[in-house]
């Protein structure tokens, strides 16, 4: 039986906020109630949205409220060479191919791009067919036909048509920025992720990655998706809608907060233990499948 491995991954594109938080408390705690490890990567695929300093913010806001991953942290930032090679071996399997579609042009199309662009070079003196070192190309994974299906471990049953509901994903970039589909599911693969736990922002993406793991001939981790935490305004608690940072001297009270809104109904002495301890209790109580399924609830205090 594979062993348990888990993992946080944020962007940093600001710092840590409670439905961050939120996703760390959970993916941690199924972590260690599984007698698995717990690792953090930090998704820092696009600099143009980085946040000067964010990666250390994370990092030490994790570290205030106990959240300590087993491990050295992960930078994408520094695993180039790893998603470049896995494009190659897409190419080789003839699943990748340039693109130069503005997501303009694939308007009329509700955004969505169906089979290769006709790229040939029109005679023997034009532009020549375009490789993976050429600039100012999008690179693409071939949709299939296919519908995917999985069982979320919250969500439940979930299904989409990669064909009509997603079409051909972008891999790499025109400015040459690997994208996220691709870089999370190499990494996954790399460090033997065993199951997922993330926001429900992220479920629609689920079925692609799906699909690139079996263009890769691996298997799956377990995904369960956690609803949306919302803001007052019923906006989602997110850094672009500029979620406050978390406070990290009422560590302890984050961490009850997170718990409480998990469905773990903590009493409210637990408020006044160290982190330690609210992680260690919440470990032990911890059942994934008492997680509220409801996406965009507003935070109870």
């Amino acid at each position: 039986m594979q062993k348990y491995i888990g993992r946080f991954a944020p962007s940093p594109t600001g710092p840590l906020h409670l439905g961050s938080l939120i996703a760390a408390v959970a993916s941690y705690l199924d972590a260690k109630r599984n007698d698995g490890k717990w690792l953090l990567r930090i998704e820092d695929l696009d600099p143009p949205r980085e946040q000067a300093g964010a990666s250390k913010a994370i990092i030490d806001a994790l570290t205030s409220h106990g959240l300590i991953p087993d491990g050295d942290p992960l930078y994408q930032s520094r695993r180039s060479a790893l998603y470049q090679s896995t494009l190659q071996l897409l190419q080789e399997k003839e699943l990748l191919f340039p693109c130069r579609c503005s997501r303009l042009s694939l308007q009329k199309y509700n955004g969505i791009h169906s089979g290769r662009c006709d790229l040939e070079p029109a005679n023997q003196n034009a532009t020549p067919k375009p490789n993976l070192e050429t600039e100012n190309w999008a690179w693409r994974l071939c949709a299939s036909n296919e519908t995917i299906q999985f069982e979320d471990t919250i969500q439940g049953p979930v299904t989409q048509s990669l064909a009509t509901e997603v079409g051909d994903v972008v891999l790499r970039r025109r400015d040459k920025l690997f994208a996220y589909q691709l870089a999370v599911v190499c990494d996954d693969i790399e460090q033997n992720i065993s199951h997922v736990v993330r926001g429900t922002d992220l479920l629609d993406s689920t079925p692609r990655q799906i699909y690139l793991y079996k263009c890769l001939n691996h298997s799956a981790p377990v995904f369960a998706h956690l609803p949306i935490l919302l803001q007052a305004n019923g906006q989602k608690l997110s850094k672009q809608n500029h979620a406050p940072k978390l406070d990290q001297n009422t560590a302890n009270i984050n961490l009850w907060r997170c718990l409480n809104w998990l469905g773990m109904k903590p009493s409210n002495k637990l408020k006044t233990e160290d982190c330690q301890s609210i992680l260690r209790w919440g470990a032990e109580h911890w059942n994934i499948n008492t997680v509220p399924t409801q996406i965009g609830q507003t935070l109870q205090t």
